[in-house]
């Protein structure tokens, strides 16, 4: 998945997050996309995925992406057509795995392991310019790299429900103070908006001394 521009630099990083309205990155007993995902948006999805993103991932999201990836592919009934057909294709796609618990070689084709510090990683192949990244879930990962000052674009997908009773991950637990300056904005399939900012990390509320 990829930002805005036509172009994106090498160097680039996006955290890509789909969220309730809620602030919960999923919810028990709900399907994927909590249900709500429509023919904009899958396109749009779709011509993301073309833009040669290597996506970022921690050892929780590998396990559980990984897996739904080879049941996708095995035709698995519990997926719908869409659903399964986005799994699949993450097989093909570059991926780096920052774990300190699985072991090299990852089954999941495409897939890289790094046993190191992930933000120290990151940080060294931005400075290279390996080309344009994006996370993939794990939260806790994007967390670290945007309060490291890593991250070039922060991008969110709002879908309409309120999961209190059945959500699960929050996302914005234990995020530093954040100001966000919007680069985009557009509504997919009249319900579904996407909200995308440059992130800027604060040391306090806007104007307050530093301690």
């Amino acid at each position: 998945m990829g930002g805005t521009s036509a172009k994106t630099p090498s160097a680039f990083l996006l955290v890509d997050l789909i969220i309730s309205l809620d602030g919960y990155a999923s919810a028990e007993g709900w399907p994927g996309w909590w249900g709500l995902e429509g023919p904009e948006y899958l396109a749009w999805l779709e011509q993301e995925g073309e833009k040669g993103y290597t996506f970022l991932l921690g050892a929780k999201t590998y396990r559980l992406m990984s897996n739904m990836s080879r049941e996708a592919a095995a035709g698995d009934p519990g997926f719908s057509k869409d659903e399964g057909a986005s799994l699949t294709g993450l097989a093909a796609m570059p991926k780096v795995v920052f774990s300190s618990s699985l072991q090299a070689p990852l089954t999941w084709p495409n897939s890289k392991l790094v046993t190191g510090d992930a933000v120290e990683a990151v940080r060294e192949m931005k400075r290279t310019g390996t080309g344009p990244l994006s996370t993939l879930g794990s939260l806790s990962l994007c967390r670290s790299l945007l309060t490291a000052g890593l991250v070039d674009r922060f991008r969110l997908v709002i879908f309409p429900v309120i999961t209190g009773r059945t959500g699960s991950e929050r996302i914005y637990d234990g995020y530093p103070d954040v100001a966000l300056q919007m680069v985009d904005s557009r509504t997919f399939d009249g319900r579904l908006q996407l909200l995308e900012y440059i992130p800027t990390v604060l040391n306090g509320p806007p104007g307050s001394r530093p301690s």
